[in-house]
């Protein structure tokens, strides 16, 4: 009987001092509200972009007369051609795969047959050597690989054809010259790992200025053994003038022929670069 008027008491307590809190929450909740609200307007009136200033920086005449380059596009492929590709096979092409072989094989044969080694020998003091062919060859090779990755699916699969025909010719020429088995093996792998060494030389020395160019042709085709200067001039001109000549030459010609026309080492008239041979086919693509 004596705590029922003592919990009462506590509860009259309790009570008051709640309704007090939550109307101190009540008071105070709006005061910081419109504290935030009165900071954010001072805030928004101390700093107010000067969007007018930042597009003036951007808008120049110089920018509108630049002439917009067309950009590839990935070729789109479905879902099967992908999921048979991510398998190691190649999905359907743009042609068909054996016109794109022939091709392939021509293209090598145009860098085999249709250059004057003994020019490059002389000009670049090389040795008569097989391995001085290989390096004269693979830089061909490397040209035409660059033109034809810019053909989407088609080309790069021309691509691998035309490696492969490079290496089956390469170990045919070391047989007829009499080397052994033992022997061809390490050459032919020394050989692959500086064909690929090259591939990304000669990227870095086409894609920046003439000095890095004429690094990666002094590590990969003189062989760090190259004494003159104007040999290294001579080779990056070349090398700019047949990139410049092999990427005007028409996409679907090369895949379909894989014709191409060499400049010559020097040339005897500079100005006939600004004419570029077309290649011819017939109908059925050969």
């Amino acid at each position: 009987m004596y705590r029922r008027p003592l919990q009462s008491a506590v509860r009259q307590l309790l009570n008051a001092s709640a309704s007090r809190a939550v109307l101190g929450k009540v008071i105070v909740q709006p005061t910081c509200q419109s504290r935030a609200l009165v900071a954010c307007r001072i805030t928004a009136n101390a700093w107010v972009p000067n969007f007018s200033q930042c597009r003036s920086l951007h808008i120049t005449r110089e920018l509108c007369t630049v002439k917009e380059t067309a950009q590839t596009t990935e070729e789109e492929v479905g879902a099967f051609t992908k999921m048979i590709e991510a398998m190691g096979f190649t999905g359907p092409l743009k042609y068909n795969k054996w016109k794109i072989k022939i091709a392939a094989l021509r293209m090598y044969t145009c860098c085999v047959e249709r250059i004057n080694y003994d020019e490059f020998f002389e000009k670049c003091s090389l040795p008569d050597t097989l391995n001085s062919w290989f390096l004269v060859a693979q830089l061909h090779v490397w040209m035409c690989l660059v033109r034809m990755r810019q053909e989407g699916r088609a080309g790069k699969y021309m691509c691998r054809y035309i490696v492969h025909s490079m290496w089956e010719d390469v170990e045919q020429r070391s047989k007829i010259m009499g080397i052994d088995a033992i022997h061809r093996k390490e050459s032919m792998k020394v050989m692959t790992e500086t064909f690929y060494a090259a591939l990304f030389g000669y990227d870095e020395g086409i894609l920046s200025d003439d000095c890095v160019l004429a690094a990666a042709l002094w590590r990969n085709m003189f062989n760090r053994q190259c004494e003159d200067p104007r040999q290294l001039e001579m080779m990056v001109e070349y090398v700019r003038k047949q990139m410049q000549c092999i990427d005007a030459l028409d996409g679907e010609d090369l895949l379909l022929t894989g014709e191409v026309k060499w400049r010559p080492l020097v040339e005897e008239n500079p100005q006939s670069i600004l004419k570029v041979p077309t290649p011819t086919y017939n109908d059925a693509g050969l």
